[in-house]
């Protein structure tokens, strides 16, 4: 007999992450930090100054670490809830199946494969992996602009069993996750310091926005 856990013997969300959610601050704190060796040298200058030498390497070095800093973070997590872990891992499999069936429903409604040459259509695996992303996409997407209507999207997109509320928000942390490292990592690569600096700065919202989704308890 399956035996469904009760939502109130797992850990709130907060706690479940609270090693991403620290280390998210600190990649909040250390843009801050990054964008001030570049900024304050420019505000203290004085106004005829034409040169004036900033720091670039708390960027440069931030950029490299934060994949890392949150890999690890989340390294840490999962060891200090392992049972919470067990318990993500068999809903996953329940919902990850869920979705192989109508995955495959729908490749059966779209008939036999095309022509050799053709461009092969997604498999069942994939489409699977993909409506996960999706809709943590989605709903990244959607919190930006509304959270309550984000929060309605999240049931609406649990409410069918083929995705769970928690695997939903996940996602959507790491969507979001993924827009601020790619705006860090992009920021040595600018024209310019301030530009550099105006792209780790650009960061910290998305990474808000990840602590934000990764505290929230909907169950």
């Amino acid at each position: 007999m399956t035996v469904t856990p009760n939502r109130s013997d797992l850990p709130a969300r907060r706690r479940r992450h609270a090693r991403l959610i620290a280390a998210l601050t600190e990649l909040i704190g250390a843009c801050a930090e990054a964008a001030r060796a570049v900024y304050w040298p420019l505000a203290t200058a004085p106004p005829g100054q034409d040169a004036v030498t900033v720091d670039l390497m708390p960027l440069k070095k931030l950029s490299r670490s934060a994949p890392l800093l949150l890999d690890h973070a989340r390294g840490e997590d999962r060891a200090r809830w392992p049972t919470a872990v067990a318990r993500e891992q068999e809903a996953a499999a329940r919902t990850d199946a869920a979705r192989h069936v109508v995955a495959r429903a729908q490749d059966f409604l779209k008939g036999p494969p095309g022509p050799p040459g053709a461009v092969p259509l997604p498999t069942a695996e994939h489409a699977a992996a993909a409506e996960l992303i999706s809709a943590g996409d989605e709903v990244a997407a959607s919190w930006r602009r509304d959270p309550e209507q984000a929060v309605a999207l999240v049931r609406e997109l649990a409410a069918a069993g083929e995705l769970s509320v928690d695997e939903i928000l996940d996602a959507a942390v790491e969507s979001t996750m993924l827009t601020g490292l790619v705006a860090l990592n992009d920021a040595p690569d600018a024209p310019d310091p301030s530009a550099a600096a105006e792209r780790c700065v650009r960061a910290t919202p998305y990474l808000a926005l990840a602590v934000t989704l990764a505290s929230v308890d909907l169950d």
